[in-house]
């Protein structure tokens, strides 16, 4: 199959939850909850955007979608100008809940760009991740968006890192998911520049913990998700946030608060331990609260070529 215009891809992305406590910047969690889209080559300057779901009343319809955005970045990494779109999005992860939305859309406009693409360029896994974080600003949600899993991030003299890891079969993630919104840059304005030399030594061990915890020892978890370095300075702001992380905490649940916020991820041992921290998050709340029991996805970011392409 030749690329050009009829060519068409469909892209599937997961949510994904950053930081995981202790780990701020640097582990992220791939989650089953996922935005979908297919993206049709047209003749060059044409660019037509549908949107259901989430967001779809406030998204852009021209080239400022994020989705868009992405691709023409991938193109341009290549020496490519974007052609002509027709994007069409099913989105599910929520927007400004902390569940990883915009990575997902950055996520889903590159690996669009790999699809129609494909037979020209070839992209290797550290080009996409490298895109990605030009993008993002940090690899902590791409990685688990790009890749799945578990992630630990980071970044050398050669640009973005990752290595993925299997999670261990008895951590089940639920995610705590409120009405309202919280923004990302605000977030990470609360937080001060300079921390106590014990609180980052504290958060040291703790990452390290949780990497045992969530691959070998889910036992470990309540001990391993604690944090000193950014989910108390940001609880001014998320209040019932906050209220409730340290309600499931003093019952036992290893919760934390999920990427930015304001949704809070439990880290639980097993289904039955999801339904009693449901349970609990209902007799906390003021506020509507969804309770979403996912799983840990393990495949990333998706694309094919679509029925029908030319």
């Amino acid at each position: 199959m030749t690329t050009g215009p009829g060519r068409r891809v469909a892209v599937r992305v997961p949510a994904t939850s950053a930081n995981l406590g202790p780990g701020f910047d640097t582990l992220g969690l791939a989650l089953s909850v996922y935005d979908e889209l297919v993206v049709e080559q047209l003749d060059d300057g044409l660019l037509e955007i549908e949107v259901e779901g989430e967001g779809a009343a406030d998204v852009p319809r021209d080239a400022s979608h994020l989705v868009v955005r992405a691709m023409a970045h991938t193109y341009a990494s290549v020496g490519r100008a974007l052609p002509g779109l027709r994007l069409t999005a099913h989105n599910v992860i929520p927007h400004g809940r902390g569940m990883g939305s915009s990575g997902a859309a950055v996520v889903a406009g590159i690996l669009a760009a790999k699809g129609l693409l494909e037979g020209e360029v070839t992209f290797s896994d550290v080009d996409l991740l490298r895109l990605a974080t030009e993008m993002e600003g940090h690899p902590d949600n791409v990685a688990p968006g790009l890749f799945g899993g578990l992630t630990i991030a980071w970044m050398d003299a050669e640009g973005p890192q990752h290595k993925q890891l299997i999670v261990h079969r008895g951590v089940s993630p639920l995610v705590f998911v409120p009405s309202f919104t919280m923004s990302t840059a605000v977030a990470r304005s609360l937080q001060p520049l300079q921390v106590p030399r014990e609180d980052a030594v504290f958060n040291v061990s703790r990452s390290a913990l949780l990497i045992a915890a969530m691959t070998q020892s889910p036992e470990l978890l309540m001990a391993a998700t604690e944090d000193k370095l950014h989910q108390n300075y940001r609880a001014q702001a998320m209040p019932e946030t906050d209220r409730l992380v340290r309600a499931l905490r003093a019952e036992g649940y290893a919760a934390v608060v999920s990427g930015a916020g304001p949704s809070v991820l439990v880290l639980a041992d097993g289904p039955g331990q999801r339904l009693a921290a449901a349970d609990l998050m209902a007799s906390v709340v003021d506020t509507p609260w969804q309770a979403l029991m996912l799983a840990v996805d393990v495949k990333g970011g998706t694309v094919k070529i679509a029925e029908g392409s030319a």
